[in-house]
């Protein structure tokens, strides 16, 4: 989720200049400023390139290599100044005054600057490490094995340094089965984390003791409802998060899922084939229950070995090309076949920031999991059934 300079800049597409080139600038600008003051005419002088070279070292240097360089600067002015004198006998006392001042005044203005803007480095640092702190606790790293299927999770921010937004995952081991959530809060900054973290808080500990999926669906609901009705905020009234739940039960060539507003997830059998998991019904996102309240009922597919299911954000089914033109993975993913899920999430991101020519509108979150062969060639690449509802 990091970007470096001399790359494109995410969500331009601007190359970006590499900032050592630009610590260069300072020195280039005095140089400039000698060549200037040595051809061109007497009542011209180089002090306006003197002045910005210790201004433009600022963001670049410490305060005391920035005195340095403004110092350098004053002392090339006077130099200049001098040298004029005796070579040519064009000394003007009053005008050497106002270009060295000035000069000099921007050196110590630079030297201010430093100060401010190491401190402002400091901050966003310390910043930074709150953040990735934040990430790492609410949005956790599945491990590469989860319950004996092969996971992989990626986080992609629409805004560049972003780490974390209003997107969620998260991938279980319980005692019902592996059990995966794919979320997507509605709104941008804190609130929205903090909404990520009740529903992520809430699946953790209820993923553990409901024996179904409507009724782990239902404690997410309920969670959600007591915390927007603890805030005082306005926008609490029209919160919500559309999810998927998925549990893969532990015995069971299947998959059973809950949707609840959510683009639906894929299932890729190892050959090319995509099967988009449309439900039988969708229901409301979690936060609006109460305007059609009814049982959750779960969905089924078959689930062999080989087998990848794909769960994703809007991030990605909502990235537009020039023309507007939605990226559709299920159009995207049909004939690529992918070892591995990490194989898979790379392509998708590499893929749809090519589609979308690096221009993110909205956080992207991928969660793939997939059932190892048991042996090399397994997985039979069929199709899969109609939603069904067994008790499994």
């Amino acid at each position: 989720m990091s970007r470096i300079a001399g790359r494109r800049a995410a969500g331009t597409g601007r190359a970006v200049i590499p900032s050592s080139d630009l610590a260069l600038l300072p020195f280039a600008l005095i140089a400039v400023g000698v060549a200037f003051q040595l051809l061109t005419p007497a009542h011209l002088n180089g002090s306006p390139f003197f002045t910005a070279a210790p201004l433009v070292a600022a963001p670049f240097f410490g305060k005391w290599k920035t005195a340095a360089i403004g110092g350098a600067a004053v002392a090339v002015a006077a130099a200049l100044q001098t040298a004029e004198w005796a070579l040519w006998g064009r000394f003007d006392v009053r005008s050497m005054e106002r270009q060295l001042s000035t000069v000099a005044f921007a050196a110590v203005l630079a030297v201010l600057l430093s100060i401010v803007v190491r401190r402002g480095r400091e901050q966003l640092t310390s910043a930074r490490e709150v953040a990735e702190a934040v990430q790492r606790a609410v949005l956790r790293s599945p491990a590469e094995y989860v319950g004996g299927l092969r996971v992989a999770a990626r986080y992609e921010a629409a805004q560049r340094d972003a780490l974390i937004g209003g997107d969620l995952y998260c991938a279980r081991t319980t005692p019902h089965g592996v059990r995966l959530v794919m979320g997507d809060v509605r709104g941008k900054g804190m609130a929205a984390v903090e909404t990520v973290a009740v529903v992520l808080g809430a699946f953790r500990e209820a993923s553990e003791h409901e024996r179904t999926l409507a009724g782990l669906a239902q404690r997410l609901e309920e969670a959600l409802a007591r915390d927007l009705a603890d805030r005082e905020d306005a926008d609490s009234a029209e919160a919500f998060v559309t999810c998927v739940l998925v549990e893969i039960p532990a015995g069971h060539w299947a998959v059973r899922v809950v949707n609840c507003g959510h683009p639906a997830p894929l299932l890729l059998d190892g050959h090319g084939g995509v099967t988009i998991l449309t439900p039988s019904e969708y229901r409301l996102p979690l936060g609006m229950y109460g305007l059609a309240p009814a049982p959750y009922r779960p969905d089924t597919w078959e689930f062999p070995q080989g087998v990848t299911l794909l769960l994703y954000t809007d991030g990605l089914s909502e990235a537009r090309d020039a023309s507007g033109v939605f990226y559709d993975p299920a159009t995207r993913l049909t004939g690529r076949p992918f070892p591995t899920p990490g194989r898979l999430l790379s392509m998708l991101a590499d893929d749809v920031q090519h589609y979308s020519g690096g221009v993110a509108s909205d956080d992207m979150a991928l969660l793939a999991a997939q059932r190892p062969c048991s042996e090399p060639g397994a997985g039979d690449g069929r199709a899969w059934a109609s939603p069904s509802q067994p008790d499994l």
